[in-house]
This record gives C-alpha cells, structure tokens and sequence, in this order.
C-alpha cells in the first residue's frame, strides 16, 4: 500500500532572478528566434517565476551533494547542463576559455521542448554561481514532422538513415539539402518524399549540378580543359563579380544569426547567378567570333564554380569536395570565397562528371509505401486495442493487493477447452486459481513460471472449483496473450508498488 509522507526537497529560487532574466532576455536578446522569445515571454510575463524543486525521492540519478539529502538525487534537468560543463572539463584542462572567458560565445542548438530549460533554467544557476559566462544565443527549432505525422521512432514512424544511405546509395548531401531547406526554424516542418524529390530534381540537379556540369563541359569543348586567361571584362562581368561577393556576405550574415534555411538559399542563389550569366552571355554563341570574350565568360564561369564548393561547404560536404576534386584544386578557406582568382589560368581541371542524378517517383515510391504499411498496421492496432475503462480513484487501485507467485501444477479442468486449475505459490500461502488460459498454453509449458495474482480479489466458484484470486495477462490486437510477470526472479509473495 502506498504511503503519504512529509519530504524535504531543495529549490532553485527562480522567482529572485525574474527581473534579472526580464532584461537579459526580453531586453538584450531581441535580436533571438521568435518561437524562443514566445517561450520565454509565456514564463516570464503571463505565469511568473516560482521556485522549482531540483531534487527527486528516486534511487537512481546523481546524489544531492549537500549534507541531510541522503536518498535524493538531482532533478534531470538540473543535472544535465551541468555535463555540459563537465564534459568540456573531460575533454581539456583549457575548459574555463569556453565557459569563462567573456570572449567565447554560448550557443544552445536544441529543439523546442528544451527552451525553458536552456533559457531559464540553466542561465539563472550560471548566473547564481557568478564566474561563468551566459548562453549568447539559443536557436532552439521547432519539430519536424513526416509525411505529415510526428515522427516516432516507436511507431517506426521515421526515416532511419542506415537505410537511407542502402537505398539512396552516395546521395547523402541530397538528404542533407532537404533538411536544411525544410528545417522548422521557426515552426512545425514537414519532411515528404514528393519534397525530397523534387528539390533534388529542380533545385541540386537543375540548378547546381547543371551550372557546374555546363561550365566543365564547355571548357573542355572550348579550351580543352585549360581555364583561360581573362584580358577583359564588361559591365555586366563586373556586376556579377560584384554579387558573387554580395551573395556571400548574405550567407555569413545568415549563418552567423542561425537562418540556415536563408543560408542555403544565397549558397543556392550563387548557382541561379552563374546559369543566369552562361544563358545571358551565350558563349556557344561567341566562340567563332570572339573568343577573348568567351576566355572571360569561361574564367568568370569557373571562378562561380569553385566559390560554390566554398559556399556549399558547411551545407554539402561530400558535394563540395567533388566540386574540389572536379576543378582539380585544394580546398579553399572562407576567407578566399567572393574571389575570382579561386583557379588561376593556365590550371587543368578534370573532366566532367554529374554531381546529382534525377530521382523517379519509382524511386521513391517504396518509401512511401513503407511509411503507408507502417500507418496502416498502427491503425489496425488502434481500432483492435480495448477503449480504455471508466477512470478509477486512487483508494480504488490502492485495494488491489497483487503479489508474485509461482505456477506449481496444471491441470485441464474437466469438460472445458479454455480452463486450466492452477496450483500457485503465493509465498504466503498455496492456493488454486481457475484461469481461461488452456487453449494458449500447455500444462507442461507453464508450470514453474512466475506470474502476477491478484491476491485479495473474493474467491468464487467455476466449474465447482473454488478460485482463490487471478492472474495478470496481456492481449495484444491478434487476440494472443502472455504473463505479465516481474523483468527478473522475485521472492514469492512480494508485492505489487503504485508509483
């Protein structure tokens, strides 16, 4: 039976750090995520701080350190920022640079479920402690959901990446795109298969894959794969060396404020730029006539390409190394990228190769299926799952007295198909119990289990026997059952506890 009693817990006083947290974050950090400044507000301005228990009556977790806090552990959530500071201690004897030094940045990359606890609760225990440096920023996203649904891993209702990398085989970067073009940023996204394919198709394929597959084929027709030296350049030349670098000013200023989504959308512009500027400039066009001209649309075209493999590098990887590997040159620091001396003349650069390949709806039609089995089978479950009973109080659960047994004998019982007489060793006492179990399990098969008995339940009479309790069983959907039973051996007669 369970028991009240008075405990003694300990509390991170929240409310004495309100008007601090106030100016910190509604003043000073404007410039954070809406979703993460709503959380915050909702705290801070319609419920008001109050303080929050930081220990817990549990036998596991990490042990309250202060005298008279024998048995307690920490709260989770009070514990496991904590490890992050721990952690950088582990991994260096330089770890106060990162957590003390007023020039580093803290920054929280976490989902929205966590926002209190990295907004809130951890600054104002940083902030108690004095010596430490405050979280600069807290880009928390929201959730992203599949194919419509919210992802569950218990459900199966998820995109497994071993699986991904088997059927999409060298298309991680495609994967990578996706998600960060769909990343709910700043509320719920939805990841499709129709989606994926089509931003592979529209937008790597078409877009970056094509610019870049145009420019190598046409240097090698033109120049037999030498990049050409540039003698001159137009006003529209100049324009468009001027965006290159315009364009990566937008992706740093992006990614320094946490909108990757608008990030790769400039990475991606720089690839709209250089088709634009091959369709508009036409050296197929030129290459009888005027080849000075097309050495410049040629030089200008490969300088494009090789700051694509700089602006892509943090979104793509494996893309910006082929890129690398295409031009035939090192890698290229962040710094060197809005330049158009990337690839000098005179360099050779490899032959062409497609970056992308076109998806099919036959290619992603089995995920789709397997996602549709997935939901089907869920909602085959649902429909066959018993409603759930009347709502029961407390004193009502806490009269049912289950103890753990052991079947010693079973037998049919006469003139039945469904009934077993179970002989069971409660540890209190040996008692019979009739149970509907026969056509699920052999006599042979079930004596020596430990099962669960409601011990107190009123005996009553079937088939003349008199049953002095019932067993505890399972159903699933397909109307099979099993024992619910302890994880391992328990001593006959221990009782069944209410937490």
């Amino acid at each position: 039976m369970p028991v009240l009693k008075e405990t003694k817990h300990w509390y991170l006083p929240l409310d004495k750090y309100e008007n601090f947290l106030k100016r910190w974050i509604l003043e000073e950090h404007k410039e954070w995520k809406v979703n993460v400044l709503g959380q915050c507000k909702s705290w801070l301005l319609d419920q008001g701080l109050q303080p929050r228990a930081v220990s817990r009556d549990l036998e596991w977790g990490v042990p309250v350190p202060v005298e008279e806090a024998e048995g307690k552990v920490l709260y989770v959530w009070f514990d496991a920022p904590i490890g992050y500071i721990s952690n950088t201690k582990e991994l260096t004897p330089e770890w106060e640079k990162y957590w003390k030094d007023p020039e580093a940045r803290l920054i929280h990359f976490i989902g929205k479920d966590n926002i209190v606890f990295h907004c809130i609760i951890f600054p104002v225990m940083l902030k108690a402690e004095g010596s430490y440096i405050l979280p600069d920023n807290v880009p928390a996203n929201e959730f992203l959901n599949l194919e419509g649904d919210k992802i569950s891993t218990s459900r199966n209702w998820a995109v497994w990446l071993h699986e991904y990398l088997e059927d999409f085989k060298g298309m991680q970067d495609v994967l990578r795109y996706v998600l960060c073009a769909n990343a709910p940023e700043t509320k719920d996204n939805d990841f499709t298969w129709k989606d994926f394919m089509d931003r592979n198709n529209n937008e790597l394929l078409a877009i970056l894959g094509n610019l870049i597959n145009r420019t190598l084929v046409l240097t090698h027709k033109y120049f037999n794969g030498v990049v050409p030296e540039i003698s001159g350049i137009n006003d529209y030349d100049k324009n468009t060396i001027a965006n290159i670098s315009a364009l990566k000013s937008e992706v740093e200023n992006n990614l320094e404020n946490f909108r990757f989504r608008e990030a790769l959308k400039s990475a991606m512009d720089l690839a709209r730029l250089g088709n634009k500027y091959l369709a508009e400039t036409e050296p197929w066009k030129l290459i009888n006539t005027n080849q000075e001209r097309v050495r410049a649309i040629m030089n200008i075209s490969l300088q494009i390409t090789a700051n694509l493999s700089v602006f892509f590098e943090p979104f793509l990887p494996a893309t910006a190394h082929k890129i690398r590997k295409l031009l035939n040159i090192e890698p290229v620091s962040w710094n060197m990228a809005g330049n158009i001396n990337l690839v000098n003349a005179g360099h050779i650069i490899e032959q062409p190769e497609l970056l992308f390949t076109k998806i099919e709806e036959k290619d992603i039609e089995p995920q789709i299926q397997k996602l549709l089995s997935i939901k089907s089978a869920d909602e085959r479950r649902k429909v066959n799952l018993a409603p759930l009973k009347p709502n029961i109080t407390f004193d009502d659960f806490s009269k049912l007295d289950i103890r753990t047994g052991k079947i010693l004998d079973a037998q049919k019982v006469p003139k039945t198909d469904k009934l077993l007489k179970l002989l069971i060793d409660t540890g209190i006492d040996t008692r019979t119990v009739v149970s509907g179990i026969a056509e699920f399990y052999k006599q042979e098969e079930i004596i020596g289990k430990q099962v669960c008995i409601l011990a107190n339940l009123e005996p009553r009479k079937i088939k003349g026997i008199e049953s002095k309790g019932m067993i505890l069983l399972a159903e699933n959907d397909k109307g099979e059952f099993c024992f619910i039973q302890p994880e391992k051996f328990f001593m006959n007669g221990s009782e069944s506890l209410q937490f």
